[in-house]
């Protein structure tokens, strides 16, 4: 049997700094903060929206005044997405590619829940993700492994008969607090060095690579 394939979003599938750092320096702008150029916000990547807000703002800011520029992202983000979204070149012919192999797709992001639903309907119509999850109020965000097991669950396969792929530390975290083997992507929001000191065996430079690694996985 093929591995079931869980996917990371953002910096994974999707380049979406540009969307992302657009609403965060107007969220910031309308709190009376000041901005940050797209390679502050790159780091600021992973977490998810409320850690997104936090680490753009000066540190001691209280939970209340993160809360307000999270909100305002968010209020932003929802109109403004699509302007500065897009899959990576290649990927949806690949996913296609995965899918008529016979390997099981889904989505685990930290983005918002309904984000993370929204973005992948509209830019991968018609591609098999099941389950596509985004950050839920009831399940904890990544790299807490539930959300990759209920995923593993869904399928009725064991963890490690499923393969992580993501762009982060935070990705190679989640694989290995759920006992699923983790496949690193260099084309993202982390740098190869880094996910190698955090433990990744290679780095997929280019996602064409994905059909090789997994033959020889």
């Amino acid at each position: 049997m093929k591995p079931g394939l869980i996917f990371d979003l953002d910096g994974t599938l999707i380049d979406s700094l540009p969307g992302i750092a657009a609403s965060l320096n107007h969220a910031l702008e309308r709190c009376g903060l000041p901005g940050h150029v797209h390679a502050d916000v790159r780091r600021f990547i992973g977490n998810g929206s409320y850690e997104l807000a936090r680490r753009a703002m000066p540190e001691g800011s209280l939970p209340a005044e993160i809360l307000a520029v999270e909100t305002a992202f968010k209020d932003d983000y929802a109109v403004t997405w699509p302007q500065g979204t897009a899959p990576y070149h290649g990927i949806p012919a690949c996913l296609e590619n995965l899918a008529a192999a016979g390997y099981r797709l889904a989505v685990l992001s930290n983005k918002p829940h309904p984000f993370t639903v929204e973005i992948v309907q509209r830019l991968f119509p018609g591609l098999p993700f099941d389950p596509v999850f985004g950050q839920r109020p009831e399940t904890p965000r990544k790299p807490h492994p539930e959300a990759a097991l209920q995923i593993a669950r869904h399928w009725g396969v064991a963890p490690e008969s499923c393969r992580f792929i993501g762009d982060s530390t935070v990705d190679l975290e989640t694989a290995r607090a759920a006992g699923m083997p983790a496949i690193a992507v260099g084309w993202g929001y982390h740098d190869a060095p880094a996910l190698l000191e955090a433990g990744a065996t290679s780095v997929l430079a280019k996602m064409t690579d994905l059909d090789a690694f997994l033959a020889a996985s």
